[in-house]
């Protein structure tokens, strides 16, 4: 019997944990570059990065992945330390928000979900409506967790046990404090930690005075899991989720002092006990938001000095090049291809680290800024270098056709790496200092038109690199027929823009040079990295030879 409930409980779990990440998944693939966009310019003030952390949190579902995205521009000196703790504020008050809106019962929803989502996901093949197929999936397994967790505890009313953990929780509440923290930790989700709190407490297994300090435990184990996930970044990545637990640690103990000295008039909120924990903990976070973004200069003045600049690791050079590629094992040609592809994976990233806010530098980026950027371009010219020299190297051994083949693939592609990083950072980011040094700017039709168009490159890099690491067909085909999609959007763009010229904008005729150079560039960047898909469509037979039609 108690195995069978142990299996049943985990299982439960396991489906929350894997349907909450399906649905992080979906929003980062169909809109990822926009999510990471609406972060970046919370960097123009705290207001605006507490509603750019909760928006994102609400979409992603998750405060943590808000705060490695957070982290990551704060290391490359976008969003300051004080911007950036108002940005996970913001994250942490919409994923309370999330957990609100997945605790109703909404078991009606789940025969539609699942019959919608499904059939975008496998019947549609455009990206982003395919993701929101996944998105929809997401949530209905997400509910039929909560079902599966409520339905599995229902014996523990019944155990003998229960009675006594449940009210030595509620007696110790510093204890129920820790769990939650360590719930949460272990879960890696402070959504899905407070969900199954919930269905606790709404089949009566434990009482609110046990399922409290849970969940305020589960927001000091979420701002630890980020401190866990970030703790190999550089210092300045670092201040951001050490700030964030502070503040939550500090605001959860105060939170548990004031709950147990005073009576919280929860009844008027809900007579149901899921809906008053989740309340509290919505609360829980609008207070600290409310208490906390006033104090994120001291808060950041504070981190700076328990991170001090000697503990981080070199900051002079925080993107030098740890090569993959391993000298040892030339004479397994399997193992040193498979060495050269981890190098160009590395390659790729860090031009899509250079491009990826290319948008905000031509909008309103430092010169500082953009060129700490460029630097970046030296660290790509490095390994392109190092990969052409090792598969030189290697091709002064014994190679199968194959294995030969593969090898001018790899290098190929590394050209064109480092020809996608030149676009970006003699062309792209010089053209951003230009605009910023003349004071010209797109007009907002322009701009969202550049803005949309870099968020489809920067998806096609991501998906460039999958296809990179795991040669699969379908994958290429889509890439390639992005390639396609791109032409048609550098079409549409040039009409609007000599649309908007027609009409005499005078922002549309100041950056018209600019407009069509970011536009031409894009899709050349796009192109340069759709190339990958192309040797593994030709071995499949999936190419023509000629895009000409046959002469008569």
């Amino acid at each position: 019997m108690a195995f069978l409930f142990l299996l049943q409980i985990t299982g439960a779990v396991m489906l929350l944990l894997y349907a909450v990440r399906m649905v992080r998944t979906g929003f980062e693939r169909s809109t990822g570059p926009a999510l990471r966009r609406s972060i970046s310019r919370a960097a123009s003030g705290r207001v605006v990065g507490v509603f750019s952390g909760m928006t994102v949190a609400v979409m992603l579902q998750s405060a943590t992945a808000v705060t490695v995205l957070a982290a990551g521009f704060a290391l490359s000196g976008i969003l300051t330390t004080t911007a950036g703790l108002a940005v996970l504020l913001g994250a942490d008050l919409g994923s309370a928000l999330v957990v609100q809106f997945l605790v109703f019962d909404l078991s009606w929803l789940i025969p539609l979900l699942l019959a919608v989502g499904a059939w975008l996901f496998l019947k549609v093949g455009n990206r982003t409506v395919k993701q929101t197929g996944r998105i929809l999936v997401g949530i209905a397994l997400v509910l039929i967790s909560l079902q599966m967790i409520g339905e599995s505890t229902t014996p523990l009313k019944q155990a003998q046990f229960m009675p006594h953990i449940a009210a030595y929780l509620a007696s110790d509440i510093f204890t129920a404090l820790a769990v939650g923290a360590l719930l949460a930790f272990l879960m890696h989700s402070s959504v899905a930690t407070v969900l199954m709190v919930a269905a606790f407490a709404q089949k009566a297994v434990i009482p609110l005075e046990a399922a409290i300090p849970l969940v305020l435990g589960a927001n000091i184990g979420a701002g630890f899991v980020a401190l866990w996930l970030t703790r190999g970044m550089d210092r300045k990545a670092r201040l951001l989720p050490l700030g964030n637990f502070i503040f939550r640690f500090a605001g959860a103990i105060a939170a548990l002092l004031i709950v147990t000295s005073i009576q919280l008039p929860l009844e008027q909120v809900s007579s149901l006990p899921a809906q008053q924990l989740v309340a509290v903990h919505i609360l829980f976070n609008l207070v600290l938001v409310l208490v906390c973004v006033p104090l994120t200069s001291p808060m950041a003045w504070l981190v700076e000095r328990i991170l001090p600049e000697e503990a981080s690791a070199s900051e002079t050079e925080p993107n030098a090049p740890k090569s993959a590629l391993d000298q040892r094992v030339f004479d397994v040609p399997r193992l040193a291809l498979a060495s050269a592809t981890r190098e160009l994976l590395r390659m790729g990233e860090q031009v899509e680290a250079m491009a990826r806010p290319v948008m905000m530098m031509l909008e309103n980026g430092s010169a500082t800024e953009i060129r700490r950027l460029q630097q970046m371009d030296r660290n790509i010219n490095v390994i392109h270098s190092d990969i052409k020299l090792y598969i030189a190297e290697l091709n002064r051994g014994k190679l199968t056709s194959e294995e030969a083949e593969q090898s001018l693939e790899l290098a190929s592609f590394a050209i064109n790496l480092e020809r996608a990083g030149d676009l970006v950072s003699k062309n792209l980011l010089e053209r951003a200092l230009r605009l910023q040094k003349s004071g010209i700017s797109f007009s907002k039709e322009g701009q969202l038109e550049l803005e949309n168009m870099h968020d489809r490159v920067l998806a096609n890099m991501q998906l460039a690199l999958n296809v990179l690491v795991s040669g699969d067909v379908a994958s290429a085909r889509e890439l390639i027929a992005e390639k396609d999609m791109m032409r048609q959007i550098e079409k549409t763009c040039h009409e609007q823009h000599l649309d908007r010229l027609k009409s005499r904008m005078p922002e549309s005729i100041e950056s018209s040079n600019a407009h069509m150079e970011v536009v031409r560039s894009l899709k050349e960047i796009n192109s340069l990295f759709a190339i990958v898909g192309v040797p593994i469509l030709a071995r499949e037979g999936q190419l023509r030879d000629s895009r000409l039609v046959p002469a008569e």
